[in-house]
């Protein structure tokens, strides 16, 4: 069942200006270790980090609060398997949030993806209850 559904569009323009004027301050205030040392090595910085900004806004809606009532920036972070596919993972009170909306017997799931058409990021989150059969 589906649990939220979030979308977001990320002008990538603004986030290279937001990087220009407040550089590691919003780096650090938004974005984990593991998700800037990936827009390091990608070429276009502002372009990584805003689709990274977009899935958090988008997850912050499918979990049915927006960016408020407690959650952090860094309780939403954007990481890759090694064929790329996008993954989201939460903690604090993002996944606490996340655990009240599971039903008993269920287990979450968290989809997202990703995509960038310069000047534009968009993200799509969707979180999905599955029946929790893992330990029968």
């Amino acid at each position: 069942m589906i649990l939220g559904i979030g979308t977001d569009l990320a002008n990538i323009d603004r986030i290279a200006g937001v990087l220009a004027r407040f550089g590691d301050r919003f780096r650090h205030r938004v974005f984990t270790p593991v998700e800037l040392a990936r827009a390091r090595r990608r070429p276009d910085e502002a372009a990584t980090l805003a689709k990274r900004w977009a899935a958090k806004e988008a997850c912050s809606k499918a979990l049915g609060t927006g960016l408020a009532m407690g959650i952090a920036w860094k309780d939403m972070a954007v990481t890759n398997l090694p064929g790329g596919q996008p993954q989201m993972t939460l903690t604090g009170w993002a996944a606490d949030r996340m655990q009240a909306l599971t039903p008993a017997g269920h287990r979450p799931v968290v989809h997202v993806t990703l995509t960038d058409d310069h000047p534009w990021a968009q993200a799509f989150v969707v979180i999905e209850a599955l029946p929790d059969d893992r330990g029968t």
